[in-house]
């Protein structure tokens, strides 16, 4: 499994119904990894997971794997309620041809840490598949620590990769520091994607890439350079649009305005309207006009 580069983290489209549209979902993977993307993962809160049922989730697994073949990896997210629900979608995962977990604390509760080992280790358990830990204190409660990373990584092999979303850069060397190069690092916070690949992190798990993949992976993986800083001070308007509540809604906006896509979300989440609507158009509109990057230089689905 490679967990290193911009592995976007892909919304979930819908129709005017609000059924998933699996059309779109399978132009949208092929899109990405045709602009530099190494994978997909699915499932996550960007893509609406908590709004799709067990049967759902299975179905937008299904088109990634089929879409997506040998080019790259597809993980799948593994949040639930209940630790049972969590094991047996990661069962079904590995069933469906996936070729990791990112796997999740679970929704609602907020335990302590032996309530939390205990339930990513029993998502560890049920699959051989490699797996990575999402950390995100701020939207999830539960934070796991360095030395409670450490700990798991000291038990579970196929524990392979983190994701951090502490919005602390000192967390990705404080786990290096311990771990060396036990587990691949990828930040999961697109505003602080420099910062972090700057004291080790070697992937990205982005949300702005689902409508800016190239971009994205210019600031990936040429994260050092000075060509990148700029490319990032550009980007980071956009980049904080996934660090705020209503961040699904943001991204699917950002989609829309550049076409790939369309703005759609499932309640609770409600589309932007109003003030809040032309403040976000503004911003988006306003980095486009002064995109660094050629359109010309996408590869847009169906020749578009």
């Amino acid at each position: 499994m490679n967990w290193k580069g911009v592995m976007p983290a892909i919304t979930t489209s819908f129709r005017s119904d609000l059924s998933v549209d699996h059309h779109f979902l399978a132009e949208h993977c092929r899109w990405l990894l045709d602009n530099g993307c190494t994978g997909i993962v699915a499932l996550g809160s960007l893509g609406e997971g908590a709004t799709l049922s067990f049967e759902e989730k299975l179905e937008v697994l299904r088109t990634c794997v089929k879409t997506v073949g040998q080019r790259g990896p597809v993980v799948a997210a593994i949040s639930a309620l209940t630790t049972s629900e969590a094991i047996a979608l990661a069962k079904a995962a590995t069933d469906l041809g996936c070729d990791g977990l990112m796997v999740l604390p679970p929704y609602v509760y907020k335990g302590d840490w032996r309530e939390m080992k205990t339930h990513v280790a029993a998502v560890f358990e049920a699959t051989p598949l490699s797996c990575m830990l999402y950390n995100n204190p701020i939207a999830y409660g539960t934070d796991f620590l360095p030395e409670q990373i450490q700990e798991l990584a000291t038990e579970y092999s196929n524990f392979e990769a983190v994701k951090e979303s502490s919005t602390d850069a000192r967390r990705v060397s404080a786990i290096r520091a311990l771990l060396n190069r036990r587990l691949e690092i990828s930040v999961g916070v697109d505003d602080a994607v420099l910062e972090a690949i700057g004291v080790g992190a070697t992937g990205w798990v982005a949300g702005l890439a689902n409508a800016l993949p190239r971009e994205s992976v210019e600031c990936g993986i040429n994260g050092e350079s000075d060509k990148a800083f700029e490319l990032y001070r550009w980007f980071l308007p956009l980049l904080r649009m996934d660090t705020v509540a209503n961040f699904v809604q943001l991204i699917k906006l950002v989609q829309a305005e550049v076409g790939i896509g369309n703005a759609r979300v499932r309640p609770p989440r409600l589309e932007l309207a109003g003030t809040e609507l032309v403040q976000a158009q503004k911003i988006i509109r306003d980095a486009l006009r002064s995109r660094p990057q050629s359109v010309g230089v996408y590869a847009f689905p169906n020749g578009k």
